[in-house]
């Protein structure tokens, strides 16, 4: 697939987009220290994105987010197939262009041939973050086997993270409850907004020095 070819399959994709079973946003400001974060969520399935069937992997980690994160947050969810020239762009379009501080995948990290989401997340990277992939398949071995068949890894794009979730709902929140403690934190260190989840899901882990009492006050005008 060249380079049009997926800025073409790209604009398709968006037209198509799924209807989310939750809404695309959550948090609030009342009684929150944390500031609107922008998250986008993708989904890589052949099969889900020619609508064989219903995609329950994203939702997974949107109910994840309604769940863990108590500040103001949005997200912007896509379902494409496992065309490697096609998540480059769009992972290149959730960081760029809709300013995703965190971006997460779903699907395609797998040994299978068409199992290509991971060289193309260290395709946009400038730098890798491979303690998360570490992290994910040591918890997954809790659980299965042949969690070491797994290429999850991490990246960041600019000021964004890109994460490699596993591609089943019950594995997406087997992991992402456990490694969003340290999520936050990367997030702040890459001056993004300070993210504030509700303790009771995910206890988040901050130094000292990252840590807020109270919203900054809006600069001047």
């Amino acid at each position: 697939m060249s380079a049009q070819d997926a800025q073409q399959q790209q604009q398709q994709q968006q037209q198509k987009q799924p209807v989310s079973p939750l809404p695309l946003e959550g948090g609030s400001n009342d009684g929150s220290v944390g500031d609107l974060c922008r998250f986008g969520i993708v989904t890589v399935s052949d099969r889900a994105s020619a609508g064989i069937y219903e995609d329950e992997s994203g939702p997974a980690i949107l109910r994840f987010f309604h769940e863990a994160i108590k500040s103001r947050w949005q997200a912007v969810y896509r379902v494409i197939p496992d065309e490697r020239p096609l998540i480059e762009a769009t992972l290149k379009e959730l960081c760029d262009v809709e300013g995703c501080s965190l971006v997460v995948t779903t699907g395609g990290t797998g040994p299978a041939p068409r199992d290509v989401t991971p060289e193309a997340t260290e395709a946009v990277c400038e730098r890798m973050m491979p303690g998360y992939g570490e992290q994910m398949r040591a918890i997954s071995l809790r659980y299965v086997p042949t969690a070491v068949l797994s290429r999850q890894t991490a990246g960041l794009r600019g000021k964004s993270l890109i994460i490699n979730l596993p591609g089943k709902p019950k594995s997406i929140r087997e992991t992402i409850d456990e490694i969003f403690a340290s999520i936050p934190a990367c997030i702040d260190l890459l001056e993004g907004p300070y993210i504030e989840t509700n303790e009771e899901v995910v206890k988040t882990f901050r130094p000292p020095a990252l840590r807020r009492t109270a919203r900054p006050d809006p600069p001047a005008q």
